[in-house]
């Protein structure tokens, strides 16, 4: 389904698939009146929840400032359904058919991989609020794709580190078969040393991990490292706790979060994982932003959420920095390269190949003050992080 919105007004699109285009220097929306921006994001089935937070969270930028970049803005929202081949008619649907400015999203790598060339030969900004692949931070970087998010390896390699300083010497390892699956391996072990009992990859979307418990309990490693988003994440938690397993610690990205921790409550409680923020951080911008999500959404944002609301602050800062002339690319690019705004995460600045210098934390699953269940800082990991592909990127 398609929704267009002009920020509190809603209606529903026809479907339909536009005609191939020819890649262009300035994207044909960029001389309209109206900043136009797409948002895409898996937003059915299990994986719902990650995509209904990033767009809440954009949106409740977008609904609050009334005109992003001081400009009348619509903003169109359609669902990818998790299907790169859907995902990829939809991008171009934007560009060729709605003429957006800005296309933001999606949540998985396989869909960003899919939407990535259709969005950006035709000289339209992408930014991913979610996905970072490494194949796109490093000799694959363009200079009208920028990333709110992260690089995919930084958030396992901050678990990496976490059980390299434990000393442990024997880490199960689970994720998905597919992109980002393959880059939180490879995070965790670029700060990891020791040895791992097995390394597994999952199916995309499996929901019964009780083959794969099996061989956790058989062969008792120090810990295990996983990284299953949305309802994958949701099952392996409790199936984890239900199966006795709690004893062996349990460290994760994206697995134990805000998405998830309205599902497994109790069972993910002292749960550790990766982030690049956690609700409870200490900042004027936070607090103003987890306090008007909760206000709005009632329940608390996760990272997919702060990273949109990210995104539409960076809009907005670059399109008054260039005083609404979207023409100019290598004036709007330099705008938002700048990136002049406060985000809830704190510190924040692009690397050369427009992916996140930012700080990185563990944090671990508790039930806050308001009843909520949450997750919150225990200890800084990194500090201004630059991912370890930017020195591949030539621009």
């Amino acid at each position: 389904m398609t929704h267009k919105t002009k920020l509190l007004t809603s209606t529903v699109l026809a479907m339909g698939l536009a005609g191939s285009a020819m890649a262009q220097d300035v994207p044909a929306g960029a001389s309209d009146d109206v900043l136009k921006i797409g948002l895409v994001y898996t937003l059915s089935g299990p994986p719902a929840a990650l995509g209904e937070q990033a767009r809440d969270g954009f949106m409740l930028f977008a609904e609050k400032i009334g005109e992003i970049g001081g400009m009348e803005t619509e903003i169109i929202v359609v669902d990818d359904e998790g299907r790169p081949d859907l995902a990829a008619d939809k991008a171009r649907e934007l560009v060729q058919r709605d003429e957006v400015d800005f296309v933001v999203g999606p949540i998985f790598s396989n869909i960003l991989m899919a939407i990535h060339q259709p969005v950006t030969s035709t000289g339209t900004v992408l930014i991913s609020t979610n996905a970072g692949t490494s194949t796109l931070a490093g000799e694959g970087c363009t200079p009208n794709f920028f990333v709110t998010s992260y690089q995919n390896d930084q958030i396992h390699e901050v678990m990496g580190a976490y059980a390299e300083n434990q000393g442990y010497q024997n880490v199960f390892l689970m994720t998905p078969n597919y992109q980002a699956g393959k880059d939180s391996q490879a995070g965790f072990k670029h700060s990891y040393t020791g040895g791992t009992a097995g390394e597994i990859y999952t199916e995309l979307g499996q929901l019964d991990f009780s083959s794969e418990l099996a061989q956790i309990a058989a062969f008792q490693p120090d810990a295990v490292f996983t990284f299953m988003p949305g309802g994958m994440g949701v099952n392996l938690v409790k199936q984890y706790s239900q199966a006795g397993l709690t004893s062996i610690p349990f460290l994760s990205a994206f697995t134990v979060d805000e998405t998830t921790l309205p599902a497994t409550q109790d069972a993910a409680l002292g749960l550790l994982g990766g982030a690049n923020w956690a609700p409870d951080m200490e900042n004027e911008a936070n607090e103003t932003f987890v306090t008007e999500y909760i206000a709005k959404y009632e329940h608390v944002p996760g990272t997919y959420a702060m990273q949109a609301y990210d995104a539409a602050q960076l809009i907005d800062s670059a399109v008054r920095k260039v005083g609404g002339d979207l023409t100019d690319r290598a004036a709007l690019m330099a705008a938002i390269k700048e990136a002049d705004f406060d985000s809830p995460r704190g510190d924040f600045s692009f690397g050369p190949n427009n992916f996140p210098i930012q700080d990185f934390y563990l944090v671990e699953a508790v039930k806050r003050e308001d009843g909520y269940f949450g997750t919150s800082i225990v200890e800084k990991i990194f500090d201004d992080y630059a991912d370890n592909y930017a020195d591949q990127c030539e621009m």
